[in-house]
């Protein structure tokens, strides 16, 4: 049984002042109600408060069967009869019809206008006729783009809506018939169409199709109608048997059956496209899709009549887009983007409800206390009406759309009340008589009519009337006297009315901590936000009203989480930040009283606390506050207990009770050493130097780097967004810069610190600017080479490195710490550190270096240029302020130019400032195929310097001597002749010609 809280969601009801009885009506747009009586149908200007104004009247051709109304276009259409024939009709710009005799313009679908006409058409009202070739049965117009669906015997008629351009000033309303959809073996009832899905229904069968424009599976379209497939065959054959079998010993009743997606497509029934447009281009829609087939059977058992066992109330709903219409589209229906679709259909005493546009889906089912008439669905309420009660229910409509438009709801940052919570009933008025209801804005119409004596009937055959074939019979009632009638409007109050006096009603189960006072509570939240989402239908300011209200709502559901130890109690972390309030000010909602002499917190306060304070909320908790945290997590959760007392939100915390419940822990069974570095870091809040000291020593420093890790915010905090190192970090920094260091990097290689940031920390922790770089952040890119951390880019780190070395060397600027490494350290522990050339050192030694400072940044840099992972061509364009002026700048050149092999350029530099490392270069670098150089290149040069002669003479000319043994011996004695100069003294060369015609001979 559905719950009923009775609650008050109808406001003031107002008469309609129409002159004939009704017996049709609708509504829509913002303000337009149609009533039609005979035949004739008056309109109605519908204000704000429900006050309710005549606007004009206009005959039509007979009787009303059908009447809807189109916002988009602002059409009305009907269904008439007249002498026992039907037909269609849609009134245009009826809004200029200023009195009953106002001259009419009739005009058939489709028909193009002249131009002299135009100025007729812009002023007066239109009717277009549009001809059908079986009778229309039912309507139903598009809520979006105002097509109009017409329902026929086994086919739906497609009528697109569109406008005939006169002139540049003025175009006029029309329709195009532009697809007919065969339905075999279903005569349609009801229908309702929504941007090309059609719902079907028949007294006991509906359909559910889709229309789309992508051939792709499903029926494909035709210019012609195909023949019935096979499952109609069958169909027909079971219908056959059926009336074989049927006498008055049998009754054959169709089989309930619910089918979803593609499986619907075995209802036995054929659909058909049919394309009425004459090139292919104006295909709208390409194939149909089967979303669901639903088939109820009658109860056998009670013998009820016929009529009670039938469908109603056939309703497809749409929710839109909120946050993609920008201002110039919210007032055009025709440029809404369709968020959800929900479909409704009711038997006398269940309603069903699906959801129907990624998933087929039945969301929620309605169990009416009596036998119902008729239902209308909004996005908040589903209205009901049996013989005299007007009954209103909750809906889940804006739960499913919520979750169709935001991902992040069900998460830890939004959260929503599940789509599956049971509906309640708000209300059920009493009202006699009812008849009929439609609905539209927050207007309920409805019909009542006292009805006469009842007039003794005879009750035909119970399985006449439960068999397939007698439910298509209509049973006609005598005419009786005329009753009285009436036609009301009923306004349902604002949103945030309601949302009020259910949140009143909630207190009642606040206190008895029931799963009622959260029922109710989410019901109200449902309420508000189903309003904001239905953004068209607000009053200007009540939007601001309305976001206040959701904010208060989603504060009430974290209370009631918080509160209530239940399987949900995690919710209440989500509610409370959308709520928008402060943790402060949810610790100030909480209930700190004992219970029983104990303190009791329950999982979702404890859930909600914890992650704040893991979030770096910028909010400092007063002391208070902060002591009442501590508390409350030293009894619910002492494991977390140092985590929270490291949150920047505790910082007002009193450090000597944080002491106090630090050392009251029991350590067993969680980690030791993240107690003991809490400890140590509230000592040195405390400036008990000692205490801290003695705390470090408690462990090793892998302990205490693994203790970090488990902790980051003891060493590194955000507020505002920005990097804040911690007072433990600082003083680490002063006396265990190593530890330091090294727990950044344990951070990194944990993923709990990125790049950037501990880039930034070392910044921030040393006082440097954005351009200045720290010794000690240098110390953590040397230890991240020699750690080989896999997410690290190594070329990034390698640029990083070498541009400071190179920064330092050409600006002869000392580092500001002592390094934690020297170049030897990194050449032993790290592979991406090569070993340094010999002839590198003949170089150096040629030059007095005496800052230590300076050789250990050259010898990194050499080193890394050494290595086997640099790219040497990315640092080329960065050596310009390391002039080669200098020995250590050539050093670093001419390392750079080898490893490009460029040999030849690097010999002549050598050459030319330090011919002593010449020989030495030529012995480690020209070798293989690079051995030539030697008397192509080292030979013909040397020779050339030492004729010069000059101050360098003696330094040439023992390199020539030593490239003159390499050459005889590489040579043969004939390629030696042809190497040596034409010029040269022949007792000079002649000790290495004898060499190396000795050599062949010894060979």
């Amino acid at each position: 049984m559905v719950q009923l809280y009775n609650l008050h969601p109808f406001g003031s009801q107002e008469v309609v002042p129409c002159k004939l009885e009704p017996e049709r009506f609708c509504g829509g747009g913002r303000d337009a109600l149609f009533v039609a009586a005979g035949c004739k149908v008056e309109a109605f200007a519908v204000a704000g408060r429900g006050l309710c104004q005549p606007r004009c009247a206009f005959s039509t051709l007979g009787r009303v069967l059908r009447l809807a109304y189109s916002e988009a276009g602002d059409y009305l259409v009907a269904i008439e009869e007249k002498n026992k024939a039907t037909f269609l009709r849609a009134y245009v710009n009826w809004r200029s019809k200023r009195t009953e005799n106002s001259r009419v313009c009739i005009r058939m679908v489709g028909h193009d206008v002249e131009a002299p006409f135009s100025e007729t058409f812009r002023d007066q009202m239109s009717i277009v006729e549009m001809p059908l070739s079986e009778a229309p049965l039912c309507i139903s117009c598009c809520p979006v783009k105002g097509d109009l669906l017409v329902g026929c015997t086994n086919k739906l008629v497609l009528f697109s809506l569109k406008y005939q351009i006169i002139n540049e000033e003025f175009s006029i309303l029309d329709f195009e018939r532009s697809l007919i959809i065969h339905i075999d073996n279903i005569t349609p009832v009801e229908i309702s169409f929504c941007i090309g899905y059609a719902a079907v229904m028949s007294d006991l069968e509906v359909l559910i199709l889709k229309l789309e424009s992508d051939p792709k599976n499903g029926e494909s379209v035709n210019h012609h109608p195909r023949k019935t497939s096979n499952p109609v065959k069958l169909s027909e054959d079971i219908s056959n048997e059926t009336l074989q079998l049927e006498s008055d010993d049998f009754v054959i009743c169709q089989k309930p059956m619910e089918l979803l997606g593609e499986k619907s497509k075995q209802s036995g029934i054929a659909v058909t496209l049919e394309s009425t447009g004459l090139a292919d281009e104006k295909i709208k829609y390409f194939h149909v899709q089967h979303l669901l087939y639903r088939c109820f059977a009658p109860d056998i058992s009670s013998c009820v009549l016929s009529d009670d066992i039938k469908l109603h109330s056939l309703q497809l709903l749409p929710i839109y887009q909120t946050g993609s219409l920008t201002s110039e589209r919210k007032h055009s229906s025709q440029e809404k983007e369709l968020l959800s679709l929900f479909c409704f259909f009711s038997l006398p005493h269940v309603g069903y409800l699906y959801m129907v546009v990624k998933s087929v889906e039945l969301m929620s089912v309605y169990q009416y206390p009596e036998k119902s008439q008729q239902a209308v669905l909004t996005p908040q309420f589903l209205h009901v009406i049996t013989s005299n009660n007007l009954q209103c229910y909750t809906v889940r409509c804006s739960a499913a759309a919520a979750r169709e438009e935001d991902p992040y709801v069900d998460t830890t940052l939004k959260a929503c009340p599940p789509v599956s919570m049971d509906v309640c009933a708000l209300r059920i008025q009493l009202f006699i008589g009812l008849k009929a209801i439609c609905h539209f804005k927050n207007h309920i119409i409805l019909l009542t009519k006292a009805d006469p004596e009842t007039i003794p009937e005879r009750r035909e055959s119970p399985k006449r009337l439960l068999s397939r074939k007698g439910t298509s019979v209509n049973l006609k009632t005598p005419p009786v006297a005329e009753a009285g009638w009436n036609l009301y409007i009923v306004n349902t109050i604002s949103p945030v009315q309601l949302y009020k006096e259910m949140v009143d009603y909630s207190n009642a189960y606040k206190t008895a901590k029931t799963q009622s006072c959260i029922h109710l509570l989410s019901e109200a939240h449902l309420l508000v936000r189903a309003a904001l989402m239905d953004a068209s239908q607000l009053e200007p300011g009540e939007k601001a009203e309305l976001l206040e209200a959701f904010k208060e709502s989603c504060g009430h559901l974290g209370d009631c989480y918080s509160r209530l130890d239940t399987q949900y109690s995690h919710l209440a972390l989500p509610y409370y930040k959308m709520s928008g309030l402060s943790m402060a000010e949810v610790l100030a909602r909480v209930d700190w009283a004992l219970e029983d002499g104990a303190q009791k917190y329950e999982r979702g306060l404890i859930f909600y606390v914890n992650h704040s304070l893991y979030e770096n909320l910028d909010e400092e908790l007063s002391e208070e506050l902060a002591a009442k945290v501590v508390q409350m997590f030293y009894v619910a959760e002492p494991k977390q207990l140092p985590h929270i007392l490291c949150s920047p939100s505790m910082k007002n915390i009193d450090p000597l009770t944080a002491i106090s419940y630090l050392r009251k822990l029991d350590t067993s069974g969680f980690s030791s050493v993240l107690v003991t570095l809490t400890k140590a870091a509230v000592a040195l809040k405390m400036r008990d130097l000692d205490m801290h000291r003695n705390e470090m020593k408690s462990h090793s420093e892998m302990k205490l780097v693994c203790g970090f890790i488990l902790e980051p915010r003891l060493l590194i905090q955000q507020r505002k967004g920005q990097i804040v190192p911690t007072e433990f970090a600082v003083q680490l920094k002063e006396t265990q810069p190593g530890l330091l260091v090294a727990s950044v990097l344990g951070l990194q290689k944990n993923n709990k610190i990125g790049i950037e940031e501990a880039d930034s920390f070392f910044k921030v922790l040393c006082g440097k600017d954005e351009d200045t770089i720290p010794q000690l952040l240098v110390d953590f890119w040397e230890a991240q080479l020699v750690a080989c951390l896999p997410d690290v880019v190594l070329q990034e780190l390698f640029f990083k490195l070498t541009s400071q070395y190179i920064w330092r060397l050409s600006k002869r600027q000392p580092p500001d710490t002592t390094p934690l490494r020297t170049s030897e350290d990194l050449i032993n522990t790290c592979s991406h550190y090569g070993l340094i050339s010999p002839w590198v050192n003949v170089l150096i030694s040629s030059e007095s270096l005496a800052d230590k400072n300076y050789m250990e940044d050259l010898s990194k840099l050499q080193s890394l240029i050494c290595g086997p992972s640099f790219d040497i061509a990315s640092i080329i364009p960065f050596l310009e302020p390391l002039s080669e002026d200098t020995v250590a700048g050539l050093s670093v050149h001419v390392l750079c130019r080898t490893r490009l092999e460029e040999y030849e350029r690097c010999i002549d530099r050598l050459l030319e400032r330090c011919p002593e490392a010449v020989i030495p270069y030529a012995n480690h670098e020209l070798k293989e195929e690079n051995r030539t150089l030697w008397w192509k290149k080292l030979l013909p040069e040397l020779c050339q310097r030492v004729k010069c002669g000059g101050e360098k003479y003696q330094l040439y000319l023992s390199s020539l001597k030593e490239t003159l043994s390499v050459v005889a011996v590489e040579l043969q004695l004939r390629d030696f002749l042809n190497v040596l100069p034409e010029d040269g003294t022949a007792a000079f060369f002649l000790p290495y010609l004898l060499y190396c015609s000795r050599k062949k001979s010894l060979t």
